[in-house]
């Protein structure tokens, strides 16, 4: 591994390499969050994890958004209840702040469930 040393960081050759492929994961971070903020704006969804699991009870959910640092046994019994349900699961790959902050809203949320994706295509694009 080839390092070379600059005045404030150190650059390492072979992230440069891989540069393409955060750009794109990027590029879907981003579209998942422009998805989240016409879902908020004209579809229905709640959030936290009481009441997405209240909606995959009761079957009204149609997509779980689930943050990068959710507790593992929590996780497992959304993907649980998800699964009964016949729900998609969708990981985020941010934590619970930014998340929170894809959804316009100034505290974190873990989880959430969309029931109406109103005039977004989240729905489609997650099943793709």
């Amino acid at each position: 591994m080839t390092e070379v040393r600059c005045r404030s960081a150190l650059f390492n050759f072979k992230t440069a390499e891989m540069a393409p492929a955060t750009k794109k994961a990027k590029k879907t971070a981003d579209s998942i969050n422009s998805r989240l903020a016409l879902v908020m704006k004209s579809g229905k969804v709640t959030l936290g994890y009481k009441s997405t699991l209240k909606q995959l009870r009761s079957g009204k959910a149609k997509l779980v958004i689930i943050a990068g640092n959710t507790p593992p046994l929590r996780k497992s019994e959304l993907e649980y209840y998800s699964m009964l349900s016949k729900t998609q699961v969708h990981h985020f790959s941010g934590n619970n702040i930014e998340l929170g902050t894809a959804c316009g809203k100034l505290f974190r949320c873990s989880t959430m469930a969309v029931l109406d994706a109103g005039d977004s295509d989240i729905l489609s694009s997650q099943s793709a």
